[in-house]
């Protein structure tokens, strides 16, 4: 492994976590991925056999441990959660813009976003359907109490709501740079269905675990 050649306790931090995707590894598994199928979902950017390597280093590093599920943060991985949402804080007020073209993944977003929706409230099955306008893709969320999913294809059960927007918009909204009902009432969103689940959906849908960081840049 090269080194810096210095004596200080942050060079040996940037050695352990400066490599190209390894802070993006912490970032999933901070927030709830532990399987590697999981973590490859989340990075599509990543090769299989890059992230291998990286998990074998922050295995080499005491910062994962192997479990029974896959993976599992350390004590020394989980103090890094400070860190890593210090530098979203930082980011958020920055060197936070508008999205580029090439971060725009429908795939990705909706992998995202079907890992943050809260269920704990579902008592029966509740699919929404997300139409992604200007890519012309479609993905259904199906909400089963206490787990969710996202399927590329129509699953064939009862839709209940359907979420639309171009691919630009449903990223700032998870972001939190916009909200949902500022999109509603923009017109640059749309959300149609059931009374019920068109009143439930706002708080079952979870964002991103750094959208309160964006949310408080753009307000400060």
């Amino acid at each position: 492994m090269r080194t810096y050649g210095q004596y200080c306790p942050i060079v040996r931090a940037v050695e352990v976590l400066g490599d190209r995707w390894t802070l993006l590894i912490v970032r999933d598994m901070l927030i709830g991925a532990t399987r590697f199928n999981e973590i490859a979902r989340g990075l599509p950017g990543l090769s299989r056999a890059l992230l291998s390597r990286r998990l074998r280093q922050l295995h080499n590093d005491g910062l994962i441990e192997r479990s029974a599920d896959g993976y599992t943060l350390t004590e020394a991985g989980e103090q890094l959660r400070p860190i890593v949402f210090g530098l979203a804080d930082w980011g958020a007020r920055y060197a936070f813009g508008d999205p580029r073209p090439e971060e725009l993944d429908p795939e990705v977003l909706m992998w995202w976003m079907h890992g943050q929706v809260d269920t704990s409230q579902v008592r029966k099955r509740s699919v929404i359907q997300v139409e992604v306008a200007d890519r012309r893709r479609t993905f259904w969320l199906v909400l089963e109490p206490g787990e969710a999913s996202v399927c590329n294809y129509d699953p064939g059960f009862d839709i209940d709501a359907v979420l639309k927007s171009d691919l630009r918009t449903l990223y700032q909204m998870w972001e939190g740079e916009i909200e949902l009902n500022e999109g509603l009432r923009a017109g640059t969103i749309s959300l149609t269905g059931t009374r019920t689940a068109i009143r439930a959906l706002p708080g079952m849908l979870g964002f991103s675990p750094v959208a309160p960081l964006v949310r408080a840049a753009r307000h400060s």
